[in-house]
C-alpha cells in the first residue's frame, strides 16, 4: 500500500477549489451563529413578559430573517440529486411473456323459456329455422332433458332424409358394383359358382325389400298366379305366406344337398300324385312332394298363419344353400333335384329358384305399392335360356295330353332328327334367339341372327318366328300374362305359335 502523503483525491482537486471550499465553510459558520443569536434574542424577549407583538418588532423581523437564512443554509448543504437517464422500454413480445388475455365483452343473457315452449321448438330447431337465441335455449335444454334429446335426434334424422334430393331406394346394381370392386382387389377364396350367382342376387334383393316391413306390410294380401292346362289359376295368401312358400320349395334343393328340410315334420301332403323314391339302402320309400304340395303342407302344419318370423328361417336357408354350393365348387352342378313330377340338375334348379324369387318379389312389391326392378341382364338371360330349354319337353307333354296340335308325323321324331322349328327371338338386354323344336323333345340350341343351327334341323323347317320383350316373356312363363294377351310379334304357322306360347305359360306353377 502507498503512504498517506502520496494519496491524491479522485478527480484532481487543486488549491483554488480547496480555497473556495474553505470560504463556503466560513460563510456557513457565520450564518449558523447569526441564526443562533437571533433565536436567543427571541427567547429572551418572550421570557421578560413583554406584551408587545413579536412579529411587529424589529427583533421578530430579525428572527424571521435568521430562520430563513438557516433554511437556505440547509438547502445549500444538501447534496445535489444524481441525473437519471431512463432505459429503453422493452416490448411485451420481446420479453417472452404471454400477452395479457383480452376480456371478451359480456354477451346477452340466454333466453329462459319454459319446457312446453322448448319442446314445441324442436321441429324448427331440426330444420335450422330458429333464431340464435332460441337455438341456444333449445341446445341448453337438450343437455338436461333426455326425452327432448331423443325427440330432437329423431327429428334431425328425419330432416336428413328429407334433404336428400335423390331417391331413397338403393340402386339395385349397387350390391353388384360393390362386390365387383371387392373381387377386383382380392378374389374370394371360395367363389360363388356362376349358375348360383343369380339365386344369390335375387334372394339378397328380396331380403332387402323385406327389411323395413312392419306388421301391416307382412299381412298385406297377395295373390299367387300361375297357368294350369288351358286356364289361369290363383291362390290368395299374404306377404308372410309368400315367404313361407319360397322357404318350402327351396327346401327341395336343401334336401338334395343334404341340408335340413324346413317342411313341418309329420305333415301329410294329402294328394297322391307325388313321385315315390326308394332310399339308397333299398329300405322304406318316401314320397317326394311337388312344390304345391310342400307349400300346402307347410301352411297347414303351422299353428298360426305365417308372420314376419318366417323371414329368419328363409334367410338362413338361402345363405346355407349358397354357402354349400360355393364350398362344393362347380362339381355338384349336375346333381339331380326332384320336383315331384320331374327333375332338374342343380345348376338349373338354382336358376329356377332365382326366377321364382324374382317373380314373387314383384308380387310382394305390388301388394305394398313399391317399385321393383328386373334382374341384372346376365341373370335375366340365364332365366330365359332355362325357359327356352324347357319348352320342347313341355310342348311334347302337352301334345301327349292332347292340349296341343298334333305333330306333322304320327309320332314325335327322335332327338337330333330333322323336324319343324320355331325361331324364338327375345329382345332386350337379357334376350337372344333360340330355335325351338316342334316335333322333338330335344333341347333347343341358341342361334344368332340368320343362324339355323341346332336340333331343329335346316332353315327350310323353320315354320314360324316369334319376337317378344325379355320381361314380357318372363311374365308369360310365370303365368302372370295369358298367352292370348302376350305382346308378341308373330310370323308363320299360327298353330305352332299358339302351341309354343301356351307351352311357355305352362312352365308356371304355384
Amino acid at each position: 500500500m502507498s503512504d498517506a502523503d502520496d494519496f491524491e483525491p479522485h478527480g484532481g482537486e487543486d488549491e483554488k477549489d480547496r480555497g473556495k471550499g474553505k470560504a463556503r465553510d466560513g460563510n456557513r459558520d457565520r450564518k449558523a451563529e447569526d441564526a443562533a443569536g437571533a433565536a436567543g434574542a427571541e427567547k429572551t424577549g418572550t421570557g421578560a413578559g413583554s406584551t408587545q407583538d413579536v412579529g411587529s418588532t424589529p427583533d421578530a423581523e430579525s428572527a424571521g430573517s435568521a430562520g430563513e437564512a438557516a433554511a437556505n443554509a440547509r438547502a445549500e448543504d444538501a447534496p445535489l440529486p444524481a441525473l437519471r437517464i431512463p432505459l429503453p422500454r422493452v416490448s411485451v413480445e420481446d420479453g417472452g411473456l404471454p400477452l395479457p388475455a383480452l376480456e371478451e365483452p359480456a354477451g346477452p343473457e340466454p333466453v329462459r323459456l319454459e319446457h312446453p315452449i322448448l319442446k314445441s321448438l324442436l321441429g324448427a330447431w331440426a330444420l335450422a329455422a330458429c333464431s340464435a337465441e332460441e337455438t341456444d335455449a333449445v341446445e341448453m335444454h337438450l343437455g338436461d332433458c333426455g326425452a327432448c334429446a331423443d325427440e330432437a335426434r329423431r327429428l334431425r334424422e328425419a330432416v336428413g332424409l328429407l334433404h336428400r334430393s335423390e331417391s331413397l331406394d338403393l340402386d339395385p346394381a349397387l350390391r353388384t358394383r360393390v362386390l365387383d370392386g371387392c373381387l377386383e382387389r382380392r378374389p374370394p377364396r371360395i367363389p360363388v359358382p356362376d349358375w348360383a350367382a343369380s339365386y344369390d342376387a335375387e334372394t339378397a334383393r328380396l331380403d332387402a325389400l323385406l327389411q323395413d316391413f312392419g306388421d301391416a306390410e307382412w299381412h298385406a294380401p297377395v295373390r299367387l298366379r300361375w297357368f294350369r292346362d288351358e286356364s289361369a289359376a290363383s291362390r290368395r295368401t299374404t306377404v308372410a305366406g309368400v315367404i313361407a312358400h319360397l322357404l318350402a320349395v327351396d327346401g327341395l334343393i336343401a334336401v338334395a344337398l343334404g341340408l335340413d328340410d324346413p317342411l313341418v315334420p309329420g305333415a301329410d301332403p294329402g294328394a297322391g300324385d307325388g313321385a315315390e323314391q326308394q332310399d339308397a339302402a333299398g329300405g322304406s320309400k318316401s314320397r317326394t312332394r311337388t312344390p304345391a304340395q310342400r307349400t300346402e303342407a307347410f301352411w297347414a302344419g303351422a299353428h298360426f298363419p305365417p308372420t314376419r318370423s318366417v323371414r329368419g328361417p328363409w334367410r338362413e336357408q338361402t345363405h346355407a344353400l349358397v354357402r354349400t354350393v360355393s364350398f362344393a365348387g362347380g362339381g355338384p352342378g349336375g346333381l339331380p333335384v326332384s320336383y315331384g313330377g320331374f327333375e332338374l340338375p342343380l345348376r338349373d334348379a338354382m336358376l329356377d329358384r332365382a326366377f321364382e324369387c324374382w317373380v314373387h318379389a314383384e308380387d310382394i312389391a305390388d301388394a305394398v305399392d313399391y317399385p321393383y326392378a328386373p334382374p341384372a341382364p346376365r341373370h335375366l338371360h340365364g332365366m330365359i335360356d332355362l325357359a327356352a330349354r324347357m319348352l320342347p319337353e313341355t310342348l311334347a307333354a302337352r301334345r301327349r295330353a292332347g292340349l296341343a296340335s298334333p305333330a306333322r308325323t304320327r309320332h314325335l321324331v327322335t332327338a337330333g332328327r330333322p323336324g319343324r322349328s320355331l325361331r324364338l327371338e327375345i329382345e332386350g338386354s337379357g334376350g337372344g334367339q333360340w330355335l325351338i323344336p316342334l316335333d322333338s323333345p330335344a333341347r333347343p340350341v341358341a342361334a344368332g341372327p340368320g343362324d339355323s343351327r341346332g336340333a331343329a334341323g335346316p332353315a327350310d323347317d323353320e315354320v314360324a318366328h316369334v319376337a317378344m320383350d325379355d320381361v314380357e316373356f318372363c311374365r308369360l312363363a310365370a303365368g302372370h300374362v295369358s298367352p292370348e294377351e302376350a305382346a308378341a310379334g308373330q310370323v308363320g304357322d299360327r298353330d305352332a305359335i299358339r302351341d309354343v306360347l301356351f307351352a311357355a305359360a305352362s312352365l308356371s306353377r304355384m
